[in-house]
């Protein structure tokens, strides 16, 4: 018996990274799981790999229609939805404010906030009945971004700040009926693509230099794999653990918090 055996969750961004780390993951666990996902061929791909406990839907979290089907999707196939895991995000890699055409922001600011922070808040929304039904757990990735700064440009770390916000609203909200919290990975080799003209062919695990540049900051001394995560997942949808948690952002990134002072550029000093 899996902690999570009987549970069927809704995972979005399933077919790579973190997202289907949490898949095979919660699959393990015992638990059915719909996969939203954009990519048709990573939507077959975690289908065929889990052709029992895995349905996937395919579509773009910025689609309000695509929440309502995975949705009925959960309850057609599986007859119950425990579980709902916003996973889908995109990066600005690093885009300093000064670095965007002025021109250009708007619609920076929109690709990537409708992805961060709508995609999540269209799925919970979709989801809300179902999940207030069977008292369920809502689970959002935010980032180590949503602490610090540093991790990302100006677009990406205030979304992710964002996302914090949304934990601790929703959990308002949503209480006594559904858990709601949030999960802060750090630096992780994913698939992780950019905002269009700002790293939109990009992928993260393929940035090797900057990953080996970022490991040198982190206290454990190295980046993480999505699986390094997917306790943290299973834990806060298990109500026998975590019954008694709500509005809380788990950090999960090698220690960021104790890595001390940043050094000054100008003079290599540690800042005051």
């Amino acid at each position: 018996m899996g902690r999570l055996e009987g549970q069927v969750a809704l995972v979005t961004g399933g077919g790579d990274g973190i997202g289907r780390a949490v898949v095979e993951r919660y699959v393990r666990e015992g638990a059915k799981v719909v996969v939203l996902e954009r990519d048709k061929e990573l939507a077959k791909a975690i289908e065929d790999a889990y052709p029992e406990p895995v349905a996937a839907v395919v579509g773009d979290v910025r689609d309000p229609a695509t929440h309502v089907t995975a949705t009925r999707c959960a309850l057609d196939m599986f007859g119950r939805l425990d579980v709902y895991v916003g996973n889908v995000g995109v990066y600005d890699y690093g885009a300093k404010l000064d670095d965007l055409e002025l021109a250009q922001l708007p619609g920076n600011f929109h690709e990537l906030f409708t992805t961060n922070v709508l995609g999540y808040l269209l799925g919970v929304r979709a989801a809300s009945s179902a999940l207030r039904h069977r008292r369920g757990s809502i689970i959002l990735t935010s980032s180590s971004s949503g602490t610090y700064a540093g991790g990302g440009g100006a677009l990406y770390v205030a979304s992710k700040h964002a996302v914090v916000g949304l934990v601790r609203q929703l959990a308002y909200e949503f209480a006594p009926d559904v858990r709601v919290n949030g999960i802060a990975p750090g630096a992780t080799r994913t698939g992780l693509t950019g905002v269009t003209g700002l790293g939109g062919d990009r992928h993260l695990r393929e940035e090797t230099g900057m990953l080996d540049s970022i490991a040198k900051t982190i206290p454990l001394g190295f980046v993480s794999e999505p699986e390094h995560h997917t306790g943290l997942y299973v834990a806060l949808a298990c109500a026998a653990d975590t019954g008694f948690v709500t509005g809380a952002v788990f950090p999960s990134d090698g220690g960021l918090e104790v890595r001390g002072r940043r050094a000054a550029r100008s003079t290599g000093e540690a800042t005051p």
